[in-house]
């Protein structure tokens, strides 16, 4: 990482950078992913299965596709009672944290005799899809179940890939068996984005496809907007720090190589007011790079995306990172709750020291699932809002209608919708012709 001065230049520069690695910014692999959707979409399990055998080399079959009783308590017992321990923890956590996200039905009864209110209904059914491969990420699986349990959505899917031998991470099984999953299937990629969106003969269509993936999964959700609704399109994780001369060089350089380890699209920024902390963390990411054990996939990720800004205030500190909105924001400064009531654009806050990002990640209860890319401007963390939905509540009385009778007829006239205006004048017609 190479220290930079903070100016217009530098600033469109970054962000620039920064939407290259935006899902949108990788059109080779559309064309794929429409093949794959569209055979799903015609051919349904044999289509699936036969993708599964050419990218995940597994044979499945209808009757081992979804994930057994019996599968699910081997991995119980594969799996480390301390692990399962910690895993509860966690969830409780983050149950009570989205148990405060709740909405309710709303009803306003008027004395004229009209009632106003706000339906609020679980959506049916739910699709999570977890990504597999040679990592397995249980945290994941609790953030994206659990908000859609705490909602009421009366059935949730999980999709995840399997192994060669047909089988699915243990520790992956047992989040999903803790979190609530209803059903699990042993499928991943578009195709299992594809099965989801418009149902096969194994696996139901869903309502919202929920869950983060790689560059085909993220195209496959694209894609099958609008048949179904879906959480967002993810891209590699990100992390910004904000920090003054009070910080600690070696708590901010951990920190900003947390998230570099993800992978070589993970990106890692340091702004600060501070040129001799900006030296001091350089130092610190040098020391732990020859010692992590993911060392490389960080060099990668801190040479393509690893930037540490130099602000010539707070102030300019700030505006940046309302600029790049980024998915995790640390504010390790001598005032930082002064500074996080300035910042408006982020997915997760982090206020402190002591408030490291995998804290968000894996235990504190917020959900861990945050816009990328810039889209902290218009996005939010995923929720329990992402898994209801609200229809609006009208009724009236004659007597409550009546008052309104001739401004809604000349509105509906006004825009020549005279069937509109036909639609409220029938129902007083006799007092009309009177």
């Amino acid at each position: 990482m190479k220290i930079e001065r903070l100016d217009e230049t530098s600033k469109k520069n970054l962000l620039q950078d920064l939407l290259k690695r935006s899902p949108n910014q990788y059109p080779q692999y559309e064309a794929s992913v429409k093949e794959i959707l569209q055979n799903i979409q015609e051919k349904g399990d044999e289509a699936l299965f036969s993708y599964t055998r050419q990218f995940d080399h597994a044979d499945l079959t209808p009757e081992t596709i979804r994930v057994t009783e019996e599968e699910v308590a081997e991995a119980y017992a594969a799996v480390d009672s301390s692990l399962i321990d910690i895993m509860r923890q966690a969830l409780e956590n983050i149950r009570t944290y989205h148990e405060k996200q709740r909405q309710y039905s709303w009803f306003d009864s008027r004395s004229d005799g009209s009632i106003l209110g706000q339906k609020v209904t679980p959506l049916e059914r739910v699709g999570v899809y977890v990504p597999g491969g040679k990592a397995a990420y249980p945290s994941s699986v609790l953030m994206n179940i659990l908000p859609a349990k705490v909602a009421g959505v009366d059935e949730v899917i999980m999709v995840t890939p399997p192994g060669r031998d047909g089988r699915v991470n243990p520790a992956t099984l047992v989040a999903a068996k803790e979190a609530g999953a209803d059903t699990i299937y042993k499928v991943g990629g578009a195709q299992a984005i594809g099965a989801l969106a418009y149902g096969t003969q194994t696996i139901p269509k869903v309502d919202k496809i929920v869950g983060p993936g790689n560059i085909y999964v993220a195209l496959a959700k694209k894609a099958v907007y609008g048949h179904v609704s879906i959480d967002s399109i993810a891209g590699p994780s990100e992390i910004l720090v904000i920090a003054d001369e009070t910080a600690n060089p070696r708590f901010v350089a951990a920190d900003l190589l947390s998230q570099a380890e993800h992978d070589e699209l993970a990106s890692a920024i340091l702004i600060t007011t501070s040129e001799a902390l900006a030296a001091q963390v350089i130092t610190e990411i040098e020391g732990f790079t020859r010692v992590l054990s993911r060392g490389e996939i960080i060099q990668k990720s801190l040479d393509q995306y690893g930037h540490i800004l130099l602000a010539a205030d707070m102030e300019e500190a700030i505006a940046t990172a309302n600029e790049i909105a980024s998915e995790h924001l640390e504010i390790q400064t001598k005032n930082p709750f002064d500074v996080m009531t300035k910042i408006r654009n982020a997915g997760a806050i982090f206020i402190g020291e002591y408030s490291s990002e995998p804290l968000g990640d894996y235990f504190a209860g917020p959900n861990h699932v945050l816009p990328t890319n810039g889209t902290a401007k218009f996005f939010s963390p995923l929720s329990v809002d992402d898994f209801i939905k609200k229809s609006s509540i009208i009724s009236y009385s004659r007597e409550a209608l009546a008052p309104l009778q001739k401004s809604i007829e000349a509105f509906a006239n006004a825009e020549s919708l005279t069937a509109h205006a036909n639609s409220i004048h029938v129902r007083f017609e006799e007092e009309t012709e009177q």
